[in-house]
Protein backbone atom coordinates (compact mmCIF):
# COMPACT_ATOMS: atom_id res chain seq x y z
CA UNK A 1 0.00 0.00 0.00
CA UNK A 2 0.87 3.77 -0.80
CA UNK A 3 0.62 6.96 0.86
CA UNK A 4 -1.83 7.79 -2.09
CA UNK A 5 -3.72 4.26 -1.55
CA UNK A 6 -4.32 5.75 2.62
CA UNK A 7 -5.50 8.82 1.67
CA UNK A 8 -7.77 7.54 -1.06
CA UNK A 9 -9.23 5.11 1.83
CA UNK A 10 -9.85 8.12 4.15
CA UNK A 11 -11.90 9.76 1.40
CA UNK A 12 -13.92 6.58 0.84
CA UNK A 13 -14.36 6.38 4.60
CA UNK A 14 -15.79 9.95 4.72
CA UNK A 15 -17.79 9.35 1.71
CA UNK A 16 -19.25 6.57 3.51
CA UNK A 17 -19.78 7.20 7.40
CA UNK A 18 -20.17 11.42 6.88
CA UNK A 19 -17.38 11.43 8.97
CA UNK A 20 -14.07 13.58 8.66
CA UNK A 21 -11.68 12.11 11.18
CA UNK A 22 -10.65 8.92 11.50
CA UNK A 23 -8.58 7.16 13.85
CA UNK A 24 -5.84 4.56 11.62
CA UNK A 25 -4.41 2.15 14.11
CA UNK A 26 -2.96 -0.55 11.96
CA UNK A 27 0.40 -1.07 10.49
CA UNK A 28 -0.26 1.18 7.22
CA UNK A 29 -0.87 4.11 10.05
CA UNK A 30 3.16 4.26 10.03
CA UNK A 31 2.58 6.24 6.13
CA UNK A 32 1.52 9.07 8.71
CA UNK A 33 4.84 9.51 9.68
CA UNK A 34 6.64 8.34 6.83
CA UNK A 35 4.81 8.99 3.70
CA UNK A 36 7.39 6.40 1.44
CA UNK A 37 7.98 4.31 4.43
CA UNK A 38 9.78 1.13 2.90
CA UNK A 39 8.52 -1.65 0.84
CA UNK A 40 8.67 -4.15 3.76
CA UNK A 41 6.55 -2.19 6.17
CA UNK A 42 3.87 -1.91 3.10
CA UNK A 43 2.96 -5.53 2.31
CA UNK A 44 -0.50 -5.01 4.43
CA UNK A 45 -3.11 -4.80 1.64
CA UNK A 46 -6.02 -3.39 4.73
CA UNK A 47 -6.08 -0.16 6.33
CA UNK A 48 -7.48 -0.98 10.23
CA UNK A 49 -9.56 1.91 10.72
CA UNK A 50 -12.75 3.97 12.71
CA UNK A 51 -14.93 6.99 12.73
CA UNK A 52 -12.48 9.23 15.99
CA UNK A 53 -16.11 10.12 17.19
CA UNK A 54 -18.35 7.63 16.54
CA UNK A 55 -16.70 4.20 16.41
CA UNK A 56 -19.70 2.53 15.83
CA UNK A 57 -20.35 3.20 12.56
CA UNK A 58 -16.85 0.80 11.51
CA UNK A 59 -19.61 -1.73 10.52
CA UNK A 60 -20.15 1.09 7.72
CA UNK A 61 -16.87 1.21 6.70
CA UNK A 62 -16.53 -2.73 6.95
CA UNK A 63 -19.49 -3.56 4.75
CA UNK A 64 -18.50 -0.97 1.87
CA UNK A 65 -14.89 -0.89 1.85
CA UNK A 66 -14.17 -4.04 3.40
CA UNK A 67 -12.91 -7.60 2.45
CA UNK A 68 -14.96 -9.01 -0.85
CA UNK A 69 -15.82 -5.44 -1.40
CA UNK A 70 -16.42 -4.01 -4.76
CA UNK A 71 -14.19 -1.47 -3.32
CA UNK A 72 -11.50 -3.87 -2.82
CA UNK A 73 -12.33 -5.79 -5.58
CA UNK A 74 -11.59 -2.36 -7.73
CA UNK A 75 -8.52 -1.38 -6.11
CA UNK A 76 -6.71 -4.42 -4.26
CA UNK A 77 -6.76 -3.10 -0.90
CA UNK A 78 -9.50 -2.13 1.77
CA UNK A 79 -10.29 -0.97 4.52
CA UNK A 80 -11.02 -3.09 7.81
CA UNK A 81 -13.82 -1.42 9.84
CA UNK A 82 -12.60 -1.98 13.92
CA UNK A 83 -13.16 -0.76 17.12
CA UNK A 84 -11.16 1.51 19.56
CA UNK A 85 -10.33 -1.55 21.21
CA UNK A 86 -8.39 -3.49 18.47
CA UNK A 87 -5.07 -2.48 19.21
CA UNK A 88 -3.27 -2.40 22.80
CA UNK A 89 -2.02 1.16 23.35
CA UNK A 90 0.26 2.78 25.97
CA UNK A 91 -0.81 5.69 27.98
CA UNK A 92 -0.94 8.92 26.53
CA UNK A 93 -1.12 7.71 22.15
CA UNK A 94 -3.81 9.46 21.96
CA UNK A 95 -1.60 12.91 22.26
CA UNK A 96 1.15 11.55 20.30
CA UNK A 97 -1.54 10.64 16.69
CA UNK A 98 0.21 11.99 13.36
CA UNK A 99 -2.21 13.65 11.74
CA UNK A 100 -2.67 13.22 7.50
CA UNK A 101 -4.74 15.84 5.72
CA UNK A 102 -4.20 16.72 2.57
CA UNK A 103 -5.67 17.86 -0.90
CA UNK A 104 -5.95 14.11 -1.49
CA UNK A 105 -7.82 13.18 1.75
CA UNK A 106 -10.57 15.90 0.46
CA UNK A 107 -11.11 16.67 3.81
CA UNK A 108 -11.27 13.86 5.41
CA UNK A 109 -8.41 13.58 8.78
CA UNK A 110 -6.35 10.72 9.38
CA UNK A 111 -5.07 10.41 12.83
CA UNK A 112 -2.28 7.83 12.64
CA UNK A 113 -0.41 5.89 15.32
CA UNK A 114 2.57 7.67 16.27
CA UNK A 115 5.75 5.06 15.31
CA UNK A 116 6.97 3.80 18.67
CA UNK A 117 2.71 3.56 19.89
CA UNK A 118 2.30 1.54 16.70
CA UNK A 119 5.08 -0.62 17.60
CA UNK A 120 4.19 -1.05 21.41
CA UNK A 121 0.51 -2.27 19.74
CA UNK A 122 2.03 -4.75 17.73
CA UNK A 123 4.40 -6.53 19.82
CA UNK A 124 1.44 -6.53 22.36
CA UNK A 125 -0.25 -8.39 19.39
CA UNK A 126 3.01 -10.73 19.42
CA UNK A 127 1.86 -12.28 15.99
CA UNK A 128 4.77 -13.39 13.67
CA UNK A 129 4.14 -10.53 11.10
CA UNK A 130 4.06 -8.00 14.16
CA UNK A 131 7.55 -8.98 15.49
CA UNK A 132 8.64 -9.01 11.82
CA UNK A 133 7.41 -5.48 11.67
CA UNK A 134 8.56 -4.14 14.42
CA UNK A 135 11.87 -5.51 13.98
CA UNK A 136 11.90 -3.95 10.84
CA UNK A 137 11.31 -0.08 12.67
CA UNK A 138 14.28 -1.33 14.40
CA UNK A 139 16.70 -2.02 11.57
CA UNK A 140 15.61 1.21 9.86
CA UNK A 141 16.23 3.18 12.55
CA UNK A 142 12.33 4.13 12.08
CA UNK A 143 11.98 4.21 16.05
CA UNK A 144 14.43 4.06 18.96
CA UNK A 145 14.58 0.95 21.24
CA UNK A 146 14.79 3.02 24.45
CA UNK A 147 11.51 5.01 23.89
CA UNK A 148 9.63 1.72 22.80
CA UNK A 149 11.43 0.27 25.90
CA UNK A 150 10.04 3.44 27.91
CA UNK A 151 6.68 3.21 26.82
CA UNK A 152 7.00 -0.75 28.33
CA UNK A 153 7.98 0.47 31.36
CA UNK A 154 5.11 2.51 32.06
CA UNK A 155 2.71 -0.28 32.00
CA UNK A 156 0.74 -1.25 35.11
CA UNK A 157 -0.10 -5.20 34.23
CA UNK A 158 2.54 -7.12 35.39
CA UNK A 159 1.07 -10.06 32.53
CA UNK A 160 0.74 -7.21 29.34
CA UNK A 161 4.39 -5.90 30.50
CA UNK A 162 6.01 -9.23 30.27
CA UNK A 163 4.43 -9.87 27.35
CA UNK A 164 6.07 -6.74 25.33
CA UNK A 165 9.52 -6.85 27.12
CA UNK A 166 9.75 -10.60 26.07
CA UNK A 167 8.37 -9.61 22.24
CA UNK A 168 10.81 -6.34 22.40
CA UNK A 169 13.68 -9.03 22.92
CA UNK A 170 12.57 -11.18 20.51
CA UNK A 171 12.55 -8.35 17.88
CA UNK A 172 15.90 -7.00 18.87
CA UNK A 173 17.89 -10.62 18.56
CA UNK A 174 16.28 -10.39 14.51
CA UNK A 175 17.16 -6.21 14.21
CA UNK A 176 20.70 -5.17 14.91
CA UNK A 177 19.86 -1.64 14.66
CA UNK A 178 17.56 -3.27 17.92
CA UNK A 179 20.49 -3.88 20.16
CA UNK A 180 20.90 -0.03 21.91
Amino acid sequence: MKRSDLEHILRACKNVTGENEFIVVGSQSVLGRFPDAPRELRQSLEVDIYPRFKPELAGLIEGSLGELSSFEQSFGYRADGVTPDTATLPAGWEDRLVRLENENTAGAIGWCLEPHDLAFSKLAARRQKDVEFVSALLRLRMIRPSRLAELIRSVKDAALHDRLTEALQLCRRGSPAGQG
